[in-house]
């Protein structure tokens, strides 16, 4: 089998499991093997490019961020349907469908609450994705839909049509969203207000990488247009779909009223059982030569309705509001009432996010609340309904509840902050983030450990895990022998974690894993970041000046420097390698950037330079090879044409990377 052949079965291999277990949730593979053929297929077409595909599964990773969505125009449009609140509608529907055509059939489906997008293929590739925007005119998002595994880049079966235009639902699984609120909570970040804004956010977002990571989901439910096949029915055309490896929406057939009324009752009763959200249940004419004798309105198809439940709401009593602090020292206020059950579950906690949000709705504790579940996931307080007599307003501490210090509110935060990087409650948070799978990854050392570690004294801060013995560990509660070697096991292991895992793992605020990435891909040591300035990294694709300030403010803070010593001493990488390519054709040529380029931001152009072995420089010189010019390219396009240097833009660059 030669390279090609190689490269090509690993993809078909990747492709199948894929399908296997997010359409069909039947695995037929396990993790260890799914994550070695990835790897061996990431490292062969690193080493082979000439074989390089869009649609390969290594793209479900993420590529290069994008500027901006390119607009696309719907050849058929992204229609809405007609909402209807109550079942005597639906009847209403039924009826006149049934005057029209009488033995009209209709199918039954949830309404999936996401994010409406288009994918189109062209000889069964993925070629093109994008949203649905005004119905009209949408944006471009195939980078990012390419990361959602349960979308196939390439059709199954044997009558693939040359093409087919498919509209899905994008959603965010119930458990994603959860850990994406949290994690939001965590840093003092404003949380999504439910799964549907936060699908529609993470499928907008300019960093594939970082839609990959938001584990979206999708349900196709129907055909915009198709070539070479014929299709006479609704039901017929999604059993197509499924045989061509879509994850399709479950439907009913029903033939009259009473079928329609008790499906939609079913359903209904699915709603907080699911493992997404749903906010309805769609009727719509199943035959399609019936729906084009029904027609439709200058707004609405008169063939389907889109029947919305209502949100469930109770009222309680607020009996205590809890303060929380997280890693970055955000104070979270939680409030805590008497156990109801809602949309399928029993809840007893919200929480309030900040001051401006208790005072807006005078909330206060003995108060009578209404609740309910945001995107019938996560409970909030929606009012307060009537106050007790002797209730005062809730007023957050002017000190941290956990150690006591001052704490401050920064101008262009509404939440309220403990600033003190001793706090015992930021100090376990802290560890914790420090563990966890997206930063050291330190298995074995779960909050149970973490606490137990600190409460003993045997650690102050992450850098001490590192001088842990086996006999320490094994001595605390539940923990052995067998715990405490694999605990030193994972800790020792942690030390070959590059850089940028560092860099995510103690906490820098505003600091993630990609950003980590960024920074380290452009100060691949700790001694090239803690000399480096904040106007330096400002030049960061995505760096401000806040993010940047952090980072400083982080590498001269006697806590971080404290942290990064005791790292070093235990021997943890400090560097970044950055992943170079065998192709070394810009090897000896200087590059200049200079103007806005329509696609690349110049960290992505400068990134690409040095990966083929070229140098960036700052300013035009007669040792400059090529002048990179964009739009408003300014003085440094000037020097270059005196000096007649050669100037190339983006198309010419593309050329000289083929």
């Amino acid at each position: 089998m030669n390279i090609k052949e190689k490269i090509t079965a690993l993809r078909e291999k990747l492709e199948r499991a894929n399908y296997q277990y997010y359409v069909l949730d039947n695995p037929d593979i396990d993790d260890y093997e799914y994550d070695s053929a990835l790897e061996e297929l990431i490292k062969l077409e690193r080493e082979y490019p000439e074989f390089d595909d869009p649609n390969s599964p290594s793209k479900r990773v993420g590529g290069e961020a994008l500027t901006t969505f390119e607009k696309v125009t719907h050849a058929v449009q992204m229609g809405s349907l007609q909402d209807v609140f109550d079942l005597s509608s639906v009847a209403e529907f039924v009826n006149k469908c049934r005057e029209t055509i009488p033995n009209v059939s209709f199918i039954v489906e949830r309404k999936i609450d996401g994010l409406s997008v288009s994918l189109e293929y062209e000889n069964g590739l993925f070629t093109r994705g994008s949203t649905r925007g005004d119905g009209f005119t949408g944006e471009d998002v195939t980078n990012n839909l390419r990361t959602i595994k349960s979308i196939p880049t390439k059709l199954f079966g044997d009558n693939i049509p040359s093409f087919i235009e498919v509209r899905g639902e994008v959603f965010m699984p119930i458990n994603s969203f959860e850990k994406l609120v949290e994690n939001q909570l965590e840093n003092g970040e404003e949380p999504a207000k439910n799964p549907r804004n936060a699908a529609a956010g993470s499928l907008r977002q300019k960093n594939p990488k970082i839609t990959s990571k938001r584990n979206l989901d999708i349900f196709i439910f129907n055909i915009q247009q198709i070539r070479d096949v014929t299709l006479s029915s609704h039901a017929q055309s999604l059993d197509y779909l499924s045989k061509l490896g879509f994850k399709v929406n479950k439907y009913e057939k029903c033939n009259d009223f009473e079928s329609v009324k008790l499906e939609i009752e079913r359903i209904g009763s699915e709603r907080g059982k699911l493992p997404f959200d749903i906010d309805g249940a769609v009727v719509k004419v199943d035959n399609f030569a019936d729906r084009e004798s029904l027609g439709a309105t200058s707004k609405f198809p008169k063939w389907a309705v889109a029947f919305k439940y209502p949100p469930e709401e109770k009222d309680t009593i607020l009996t205590g509001i809890e303060l929380n602090v997280g890693r970055t020292g955000a104070i979270t206020p939680t409030a805590v009432f008497e156990p109801l059950s809602l949309a399928g579950t029993t809840v007893s906690r919200a929480v309030l996010h900040n001051q401006d949000f208790i005072t807006e709705k005078d909330i206060r504790i003995g108060d009578k609340i209404l609740v309910r579940k945001a995107g019938e996931i996560i409970p909030e307080v929606i009012k307060s309904i009537s106050h007790e007599a002797e209730s005062e307003p809730f007023i957050l501490p002017e000190n941290c509840p956990v150690c006591g210090e001052k704490a401050v509110k920064f101008d262009n935060e509404s939440v309220l902050r403990c600033v003190n990087i001793d706090c015992p409650a930021i100090r376990r948070q802290a560890i914790i983030h420090f563990v966890s799978k997206s930063a050291m990854n330190i298995d074995s050392c779960g909050e149970a450990v973490i606490t137990a570690l600190l409460e003993s004294g045997l650690i102050e801060d992450a850098g001490d895990l590192y001088s842990l013995t086996e006999d320490e560990i094994a001595a605390l509660p539940r923990m052995g022998k067998k715990s405490a070697v694999n605990l030193i096991k994972a800790i020792e292991d942690s030390k070959k974690n590059p850089l940028d895992r560092v860099i995510n793992a103690i906490g820098i605020r505003g600091i993630g894993a990609e950003t980590a990435k960024l920074l380290c891909a452009n100060y691949p040591s700790i001694e090239k970041i803690k000399a480096a300035m904040a106007r330096e990294f400002e030049n960061i694709d995505g760096f401000g000046e806040t993010l940047s300030e952090n980072v400083v403010d982080a590498m001269t803070n006697p806590h971080y420097i404290k942290l990064l010593k005791k790292l070093e001493d235990a021997g943890v990488k400090m560097s970044y390698e950055l992943q170079k390519s065998s192709d070394t054709r810009f090897a000896g040529k200087t590059f200049v950037l200079t103007g806005t380029l329509p696609t690349y931001s110049r960290d992505m152009a400068k990134k690409i330079i040095e990966d083929f072995g070229g140098k960036v420089s700052g300013s035009v010189s007669k040792k400059t090879d090529y002048v990179l010019a964009g739009e408003d390219a300014g003085s440094k396009l000037t020097k270059a044409q005196s000096l007649e240097i050669a100037i190339i833009d983006e198309e010419d660059f593309n050329k000289m990377c083929e």
